[in-house]
């Protein structure tokens, strides 16, 4: 991980956030003023450069706000945090103008300006994550007619700032739509941010999307921007618009009305200079009829709609994704590409994908990972794909996975049948679901009185190690992949004692 860049002409400031940040594991460099890090910029390549940069913004030979404006030129990704000791409102406004990432005031909380850098630090981290796999993955692929169709709308919605509902069932790549709309729009040079409506808590939802200021409740220590002032000059992807609080549906709506829109706590409008793009795989039209989507919010998102097809639909493209996301799992996991035979892909091709495009990534995932050879055969497909039983099960096959970790039994004797059991269930049933019933009806027939702990300790321990082998064991996108917390999955591999 690249260092965290401090520049100050406060030496005793230096030095305190160094001793703090080594403390965490965290790599530094000083400087005393900004003509030293531009000069740092100029003669280093990018990944000599900074993961974070926190600047003082009065200092003897430049401004921190002028460092922010040419930083931000050359890595507009960059988080960076502003600080002074001179706390008047005109300052912080430049700072969030310019793209700031945070404003502290000095004097400051020691732990909370390494929280602060904590989570600078996560969100470049998953920026660099963001970039690297748009770079190394094509925009979309597909060859059907249906996507061919998508694909024209995009062209000529490509100098356009026009708002775009993209409907379309869950897993069949709306954000990957999103994401190209944004590429070739005027703002492609701005940023593109995301967020997923229906995964924040309620009560959270509104200060994500608009932010808060300090004290505007328990827990506010610092103001902090929103998703619509993070995304200035860009676009703003708004997933699952459907499950937005009706409440929150009205402050969206003024934004979008009239530009402008006030954070928690705040008395002074900010203006919003950023494209909108809606995503749900909801009938909006049924949810107004039913009062739980404002009408005129609907009217208001729906000005141009693309309905994104299932891969049911592209059953032609089946082959093709197949052939790239088996190529991608094996850069991702390091390891030689791994090739399928016509006759598993044929299978392939008939299968319905109810999770659609992101069930078929998981699936050549786990080939990648489980089929024996470097030749898949149609034997090595995942249980799931083989029988029409279990076809309609939306989640990645991993029966596998099941048989070989969730059951240990205490004796030897008990492990041998019971193993022969698990794996008689599993031809006849061919699900995860079937393999973990099997596994708790042999538990509960015992006189354990921890089945639940048992289980759940090794679902989740599963669960995570999965995740961890998806991200190549980079925590923070394993957490976003997860719906978790980092907190949370730190805490987790902690108690459950997970490697790597």
């Amino acid at each position: 991980m690249k260092p965290i860049w401090i520049v100050d002409d406060d030496q005793s400031i230096r030095f305190v956030l160094e001793k703090a940040l080594l403390r965490e594991g965290l790599s530094t460099r000083s400087f005393t003023n900004p003509r030293e890090v531009l000069v740092a910029l100029a003669t280093e390549n990018g990944s000599e450069g900074p993961q974070v940069l926190v600047s003082d913004i009065r200092m003897p030979g430049g401004s921190g706000l002028d460092l922010l404006t040419q930083v931000k030129k050359q890595l507009p990704a960059l988080p960076v945090i502003i600080m002074t000791a001179f706390s008047d409102l005109d300052s912080a406004v430049s700072a969030f103008q310019n793209g700031a990432f945070e404003y502290l005031p000095k004097p400051f909380d020691l732990p909370k300006a390494i929280e602060l850098i904590r989570r600078a630090l996560e969100e470049s981290q998953r920026e660099e994550v963001a970039e690297e796999l748009m770079a190394e993955t094509p925009e979309m692929l597909g060859q059907a007619p249906a996507m061919q169709d998508v694909f024209r709308a995009i062209g000529r919605l490509s100098q356009s700032n026009v708002t775009v509902m993209i409907t379309g069932e869950s897993g069949s790549g709306k954000e990957l739509v999103a994401r190209a709309l944004h590429k070739h729009s005027p703002r492609e040079s701005g940023p593109f941010v995301a967020i997923n409506t229906a995964a924040i808590p309620k009560d959270l939802l509104e200060s994500e999307l608009f932010g808060h200021e300090r004290g505007a409740f328990t827990g506010a220590q610092t103001s902090r921007r929103g998703r619509f002032e993070q995304a200035e000059g860009g676009t703003l992807f708004l997933d699952e618009i459907g499950d937005m609080p009706f409440d929150l549906q009205t402050r969206l709506l003024r934004v979008l009305s009239d530009g402008h829109f006030y954070r928690v706590g705040g008395h002074s409008a900010v203006k919003a200079n950023v494209r909108v793009i809606a995503a749900t795989h909801q009938d909006l039209e049924q949810r107004v009829k039913e009062g739980v989507f404002r009408e005129d919010l609907f009217h208001r998102l729906n000005v141009i709609r693309l309905r994104l097809p299932a891969l049911r639909e592209r059953r032609e493209d089946v082959q093709v994704l197949t052939k790239h996301f088996l190529l991608q799992s094996a850069q991702q996991l390091g390891v030689e590409h791994k090739r399928i035979s016509d006759q598993a892909l044929e299978i392939l091709s008939h299968f319905n994908f109810p999770g659609n495009v992101r069930q078929l990534e998981n699936i050549c995932h786990w080939l990648t990972v489980m089929a024996p050879a470097q030749m898949i055969e149609a034997k090595d497909l995942p249980p799931d794909v083989l029988l029409p039983a279990s076809s309609s099960l939306p989640l990645g096959p991993q029966p596998i996975l099941v048989i070989d970790k969730v059951h240990q039994p205490d004796t030897a004797a008990t492990n041998a049948s019971a193993s022969t059991t698990t794996l008689v269930n599993l031809g006849a049933h061919a699900g995860w679901e079937s393999a973990l019933e099997v596994e708790a009806l042999q538990l509960l027939g015992t006189d354990r009185q921890d089945v639940w702990d048992v289980l759940t300790r090794r679902f989740e321990s599963l669960l995570i190690q999965a995740a961890l082998a998806s991200t190549r064991g980079r925590r923070i996108e394993a957490a976003v992949k997860l719906g978790i917390g980092r907190n949370t999955i730190t805490r987790k591999i902690q108690e459950l004692k997970i490697e790597g």
